[in-house]
Order: structure tokens, then C-alpha cells, then sequence
């Protein structure tokens, strides 16, 4: 049954002229696999949690060279290569995700070309910048990329694989059925980047120059920055594979964990967990860490496994509907590789290395004074004496930048705050202060606009105008 359901979708995939012969041997070669149920089943009593030899606590870690021309040497070896396929789509935007203004008039896009700028700048090292695009945000980036002809950075962008979303019903192609807009195709996760990277010549151009390592990290995580320490750390243990992993919070009980299984490092996902012990594997307790998607990875060994054809990472299915139509698309993630690698290991890192902006409510902690901006680095405010960010909720009416923007006459002071919840149509004025826990509900109906220079200090009740908009 499987292998007639090949042929058929093979057959059609043939006739696709939207995409590579690459691409359609691996788009067939993912569904093969899925379909044969090649999916190894984790043995939860042989999970065993990784020794710090595995995981290595970053504080262990040796201090990198004080010399100025061994440290250029160790940069010379390193491209960063950035996961930038994603679109703003969340909040409310068009385009891709890495052009949304971050702080003071920058985007993701722009504070990363200027950490690597001043990289290069200090050392006098060539350290590249490589984007990963899918087919939504390609044309846009090229436009975009061209503002930064004149830096001192070679900025190199390649595209990710182009997959037909497949019909359930009859399993065939979604573009075969005359769906020919973008709805009839997805780019297959971000576990794409390493075939991807070898397909568009980028892996063989990069080891020509001599680069050893790779950064890989999502262009919205702004605590993920080039790392001296860790690199000198992967090039002299000759670790192939490197996922920074960091403790987790309430936040992050359901992110990716690392285990040692059957003697070797491997990623954990809460889609691999049997159901009897998804609540053990969300506890804090037992699994402590989870991955950032910070990864660093050795060149050599990323054009060994491919050209071997050894990357099986697990497969997630992700079902959808285009038009009233059943699809299904495959995917896999780049974590997920690290069980191929030699010597690979997680690094413990401090909190500060994962900073994503995946909602409005993440843009109001970096817009704020709980963070300033340093070379294009975004830094933690030394004032804020608790290790932990305050937990933000905003109504859907902040869903939306444009609308969240419009909200605020400026972003309020939350240096003390511990958790802000806010629901209804509420406005906030400039310099509004805001301390320990802090709930806003405007009632419905009801527009509540919080006066300039107002202090909210432990406020957990509905809130609203006595008269007109005058604050309680």
C-alpha cells in the first residue's frame, strides 16, 4: 500500500517544475520514511540524564585566548548562519519576521549585521553571515540585504528546500491539483538547513575559506550572539555538534530536552513522549534544561552525514487546510540531528543567551528599560536585582505591532515588575512606572487610558474610569 502510494505521488512530483530535482528526491525520500513508520520509539526506562561531560556547564568552560591575533584566528574559522524563513505573520506583519523593528529603530536583521560588523572590526577576522530564507521570504530579504553593501561583512543568503503540501485523501501533490500559489507549497522546518546548505554550494564555498564551524540560531532571538568561549571550547575538544541548552522555567516545560540514550547525546521532544509520562517530562525537576535552537556545527562532519545520506532526523507531521482542503506537511528540526554527530554535546548556558521575540509581549520586555543597547547587543538592565524576566500577558487587542505600538505613548518602566496581565481596550500615557504584579482590565465597552507618569504597584483588581477617563 505504501509503496503503490509512492509511485503515485512520485509520478506526480516528476511533473512539478517549481522546484529542483534536489528538492524532489528529498521531498519523496521524507515521505518514504514517513510512511514506512521509521520512527524510533524512545525506551523511557532507558532515558538517562546527561553528566556534566555531556552537558557541560558554560562557568567550566576555559576563558578564551586574551591574545588579539589567536582570537582572530579562532573567528576566521566561524560562519554565523541565521534561520530566517520565518514571516511576522503572529504579529500582524507582512514580510519577513527579521525586518520588525526591535528597538530604537532597528530591526532583527539590522542588530545582527552589527554585532558581527563590530566582530569583525575589533579582530580584524572575517567572520560571514549566511540566511537561510524559505520561498515566502526570499525576495524581500535580497531587497532588504542591499542596504549593508557598504559593511564590513560578506552576507550571503540561500533558500531552503520548496515541498507540495500533500493532499490526504488521495496523497497526491496539493500544486498538481492546480493549486499553483504559495499555498500549495511549505518549507520543511529548519532540520532542512543542513542539506540545504550543501545544495546551494554554500557548505563547499564555506570549508574553501577555510571555515571550521558553523552558528546556527533563529534571526529572532536576540540573545544569540557569537560566543568566543564556546567556539574555542568545540575547536579544541573537536566536538562536531553543539546545542546550547539552558534551565527551564515554567515558560519552557513543554521545549526540547537533552538525554543520554543508549550512550549517545540525543534531543527529546514532548511529541516523543508516551502519555504516561508527559507530566514527568514537563516537571522541572527531573528535566531541568531545554534547547534554546542555539547550534554550532562542525562543516566537515555537516558534508559527511549529508553526502551519506545519514540525517534521519525524527519526522513531524503538521497537519493543515488550504481552501477546505486536508493537508499534511513534513517536517523535521535541526536539533533532532545532534544523535548523528560525533563527540556532540549540549553547553548549559546562562539565561540571557535565549531572548526570542515571538509575540508582542516578548517586544514590550526588550523595548524596555529592563534592557539597553550596546554595539548591537542587547543587554540586561544591572538594576533589575530578580535573575528572571517578569511574565507579560496582553489581550489580543496588543496582538498586532501596529496596534501594540499604538497603545503606548512609551514603553512603561518594568524594571520591577514581576508579572503584568492586561485585557480590554486600555492605552497606556508615557512614563507610566510599573511594580510587582500588576493586572489592567478595562471593562468591556469600555476604552481606559492610564494617565502619564502613573505608578502601578501591586494593582490586581478591574480597573476602570470613575468619570470620563479619570484614574482610580
Amino acid at each position: 500500500m505504501a509503496d503503490a502510494k509512492i509511485e503515485k505521488l512520485q509520478s506526480a512530483v516528476a511533473t512539478l517544475d517549481q522546484i529542483s530535482q534536489n528538492e524532489k528526491s528529498g521531498f519523496i525520500n521524507l515521505v518514504s520514511r514517513y510512511l514506512s513508520g521509521d520512527a524510533d520509539q524512545i525506551e523511557w526506562s532507558k532515558i538517562q540524564t546527561p553528566t556534566d561531560e555531556v552537558v557541560v556547564p558554560y562557568d567550566s568552560l576555559a576563558p578564551p585566548p586574551e591574545d588579539m591575533e589567536a582570537t582572530r584566528k579562532l573567528l576566521d574559522k566561524l560562519a554565523v548562519l541565521k534561520l530566517n524563513g520565518g514571516l511576522g505573520t503572529t504579529m500582524g506583519c507582512t514580510g519577513p519576521k527579521s525586518v520588525i523593528e526591535v528597538r530604537n529603530g532597528f530591526t532583527f536583521l539590522d542588530l545582527i549585521v552589527i554585532q558581527i560588523e563590530s566582530l569583525n572590526k575589533k579582530y580584524g577576522c572575517n567572520v560571514p553571515l549566511l540566511l537561510m530564507n524559505s520561498f515566502n521570504t526570499h525576495d524581500d530579504t535580497l531587497k532588504i540585504v542591499e542596504k549593508y553593501a557598504n559593511s564590513n561583512i560578506e552576507i550571503h543568503t540561500f533558500n531552503q528546500s520548496q515541498y507540495p503540501r500533500i493532499v490526504v485523501e488521495d496523497f497526491l501533490p496539493l500544486p498538481s491539483k492546480g493549486q499553483t500559489r504559495k499555498d500549495g507549497w511549505y518549507p520543511p522546518g529548519h532540520g532542512d538547513v543542513f542539506p540545504s546548505l550543501k545544495n546551494s554550494g554554500r557548505l563547499d564555498a564555506l570549508l574553501s575559506q577555510g571555515k571550521e564551524y558553523v552558528f546556527v540560531a533563529n534571526s529572532d532571538n536576540l540573545g544569540a550572539v557569537v560566543d568566543i568561549k564556546i567556539l574555542n571550547h568545540l575547536i579544541n575538544n573537536q566536538n562536531e555538534y553543539c546545542m546550547e541548552v539552558t534551565p527551564k522555567t515554567l515558560a519552557d516545560v513543554k521545549g526540547g530536552t537533552l538525554i543520554s540514550y543508549e550512550g549517545r547525546v540525543q534531543l527529546l521532544e514532548i511529541a516523543q513522549v508516551p502519555d504516561a509520562h508527559v507530566n514527568e517530562f514537563k516537571s522541572i525537576e527531573k528535566f531541568k534544561i531545554f534547547n534554546t535552537n542555539n547550534l554550532w556545527v562542525n562543516l566537515k562532519a555537516i558534508k559527511r552525514l549529508v553526502e551519506a545520506d545519514a540525517l534521519k532526523m525524527e519526522i513531524i507531521p503538521n497537519p493543515k487546510e488550504v481552501d477546505g482542503v486536508k493537508v499534511l506537511q513534513l517536517e523535521t528540526a535541526a536539533g533532532a540531528a545532534i544523535r548523528f554527530f560525533d563527540n556532540a554535546i549540549g553547553i548549559n548556558v546562562p539565561r540571557s543567551r535565549f531572548l526570542p521575540v515571538k509575540a508582542t509581549s516578548d517586544l514590550l520586555l526588550v523595548q524596555s528599560d529592563l534592557y539597553t543597547l550596546v554595539d548591537g547587543f542587547v543587554v540586561r538592565n544591572e538594576a533589575r536585582k530578580n535573575p528572571a524576566n517578569p511574565t507579560i500577558e496582553l489581550g489580543p487587542e496588543f496582538k498586532k505591532v501596529s496596534n501594540f505600538l499604538a497603545r503606548f505613548k512609551s514603553i512603561p518602566s518594568i524594571v520591577d515588575l514581576d508579572s503584568l496581565k492586561v485585557s480590554g481596550d486600555v492605552w497606556f500615557g508615557a512614563g507610566v512606572v510599573l511594580k510587582g504584579n500588576v493586572t489592567i482590565t478595562a471593562k468591556p465597552g469600555v476604552k481606559l487610558e492610564i494617565p502619564d507618569g502613573a505608578l502601578l504597584e501591586n494593582k490586581r483588581r478591574i480597573l476602570f474610569p470613575l468619570s470620563g477617563n479619570q484614574w482610580p
